[in-house]
């Protein structure tokens, strides 16, 4: 049992900040004072303070009398990533894949409207982008950002399509946030998202979720391939099923309790690779 903290040693301030922070949630988006106060018990003078002390370090906005969270608070949650090793933990899974696909595969994480590259397998092809670890993508025009976007709580995805420039880098390029709703829906509803030459021209590219103990996203696992090297039915039918195994064994590791997914249109006994037994 732990043990009860030394109140010399004790910072309420703190412990109040946390508590403000952790009120809102899916349920709660946006939080007025008087909720907040009510939700966290704190009076509405300690929550006022707070909140403004919070809004001055960028990690809650206010939305007339209401506040809400901004993805500054994400950097809280990238220090716990950091320290589980999500590299170390998925690197096989990526490596047993680019091995069986001949394809890269990345991981990475959402940042505001872009997503950045955690690591990546490359192939010994050379990439007509050069990609790495710190890489920076638009979210909208990629399938890990599809699979990222997708389970963000209504109100962060609304603050994401407030902000987000959807800037058509191809002719095929999600350009209207009505359409880009419409991807995440099914990117939810199948348990994986595909990208059609929407980042780049002559490249497509899947993508899978990878989920922490609490079940909510923290990352995609997705692999690229040119147009040459694999048509839309190979993505489909060969490579998402093995992202969706892979990314359900890392997430198991990370403590997520859950089955490994089913392709839609595959039986659960249709293994489309081997899973490793080591951790």
């Amino acid at each position: 049992m732990p043990k009860e903290p030394d109140q010399r040693e004790f910072i309420q301030s703190l412990e109040r900040g946390l508590a403000v922070i952790l009120a809102f949630s899916d349920h709660h988006p946006s939080l007025t004072l008087s909720r907040c106060a009510e939700l966290t018990g704190l009076s509405r003078p300690t929550v006022r303070r707070v909140l403004l002390t919070l809004q001055h370090l960028g990690y809650v906005r206010s939305e007339g009398r209401s506040f809400a969270l901004t993805p500054r608070v994400l950097a809280l949650g990238y220090a716990y990533l950091s320290s589980l090793n999500l590299p170390v933990i998925a690197q096989p899974w990526m490596e047993e894949l680019v091995a069986e696909t001949r394809e890269a595969c990345s991981l990475s994480t959402l940042d505001d409207t872009d997503i950045v590259y955690v690591t990546r397998v490359a192939t010994h092809r050379r990439p007509s982008v050069a990609l790495a670890t710190g890489t920076r993508l638009p979210a909208h025009a990629t399938a890990m950002g599809h699979v990222l976007l997708a389970d963000l709580p209504k109100g962060e995805l609304d603050h994401y399509l407030a902000r987000a420039e959807l800037a058509p880098l191809t002719a095929r390029t999600v350009r209207t946030p009505e359409e880009l709703l419409h991807r995440l829906d099914a990117a939810r509803a199948q348990g994986w998202a595909v990208v059609e030459q929407e980042l780049e021209e002559g490249l497509r590219s899947v993508a899978a979720p990878v989920r922490g103990a609490d079940g909510r996203v923290i990352a995609a696992l997705g692999m690229s391939a040119s147009v040459a090297s694999a048509d839309e039915e190979t993505m489909r039918e060969r490579f998402a099923p093995m992202l969706v195994r892979a990314a359900a064994e890392i997430s198991e590791r990370l403590g997520a309790d859950f089955s490994p997914c089913r392709h839609p249109e595959r039986g659960a006994d249709d293994e489309t690779m081997t899973i490793r037994e080591d951790s």
